[in-house]
């Protein structure tokens, strides 16, 4: 039998398989299909700290081996979130990584704030920045595009958390350097990084010579995508084990759907795994990775995850 058992960041979970954000809603949806007590944890639509709309429509365009969403982080808000999702996830007994979002810095702040003052909050087992969404005080550059408004929002959110929730930054792959802004977000307190976010996309319907989406661009997901993730959680996982920035925990996403593909981001330095897109087709999908990942690892003789966490950085042949 493998010992499944993670440490995220002090964050004990009993496995390492997790939803990613944004596509299973906040629980309800999905626990038809499977129970999310199961889960190493839930992972939350991001929050903001009022309710938004989203996007217009159509949202969604497929695309080969993936799909592009425009959703625009729809959403009630942090209030009804707290009163209404939270406590229904806890009372199901399931672990749960808060993802919260902001259009600016300060928003960040204030969604922690409400977040961590909640009678439910014991649940949470670590809090996701979710740095790729638009800074609209700067021009609407992505946080995660830059190294200093990376770590102005973890620095921010750093000081309305307790002491032993751990805070992870999810990051984008649309940027020049990832290990520069994963090494930002560590300096300004980030626990663990999250990689990746979705790629920008755009789907043109050549019938009415058009763009599918009505925001125009999308990010792109599923298994097209899963190289880039393994590439940026490799880079940064090399970037700490040649000590330029402090080792911390990577959770890796991005086009996972079965075991393999988690033994392959695990492999390439994540502790531990979500699966988002794979859940459209197939709710189960989080259950079966994590079931086919322990079959594999006891088929290569590991007794347990932390030992094959980066092993391939071990393995490179000259």
């Amino acid at each position: 039998m493998v010992d499944l058992r993670v440490d995220l960041a002090g964050s004990p979970l009993a496995n390492p398989l997790m939803t990613a954000s944004g596509c299973a809603a906040n629980g309800r949806e999905l626990h038809r299909f499977i129970d999310v007590a199961e889960l190493g944890a839930f992972v939350t639509k991001s929050v903001k700290a009022d309710p938004v709309s989203g996007r217009g429509t159509p949202r969604m365009a497929e695309t080969p081996s993936g799909m592009l969403n425009s959703i625009g982080l729809q959403g009630p808000g942090i209030t009804s979130f707290l009163e209404h999702d939270l406590p229904w996830l806890k009372s199901v007994g399931a672990r749960v990584v808060v993802s919260i979002a902001g259009s600016t810095a300060s928003e960040f702040a204030r969604v922690a704030r409400a977040l961590v003052a909640a009678d439910a909050f014991d649940a949470v087992a670590a809090i996701e920045v979710n740095i790729s969404c638009p800074n609209v005080a700067n021009r609407g550059l992505v946080f995660a595009c830059d190294p200093v408004s990376s770590h102005k929002v973890l620095t921010l959110v750093r000081e309305e958390v307790p002491r032993g929730t751990p805070l992870l930054a999810k990051l984008s792959p649309d940027v020049t350097d990832i290990v520069e802004i994963a090494g930002a977000c560590l300096r300004a307190g980030a626990h663990g990084l999250t990689m990746i976010n979705t790629l920008l996309g755009v789907a043109i319907d050549v019938d009415r010579l058009r763009p599918h989406l009505a925001g125009l661009t999308g990010g792109l997901s599923g298994p097209a995508i899963r190289p880039v993730a393994v590439r940026a959680v490799w880079q940064v996982a090399a970037a700490m084990r040649d000590g330029r920035m402090p080792t911390a925990p990577i959770v890796g996403v991005g086009g996972v759907r079965t075991g393999r593909d988690a033994l392959e981001l695990i492999a390439a330095g994540a502790t531990a795994i979500q699966v988002g897109t794979a859940t459209f087709n197939d709710p189960t999908a989080p259950l079966r990775v994590r079931d086919e990942l322990a079959e594999l690892l006891d088929g290569h003789g590991f007794a347990t995850v932390a030992e094959v966490v980066g092993i391939a950085h071990e393995r490179v042949t000259t």
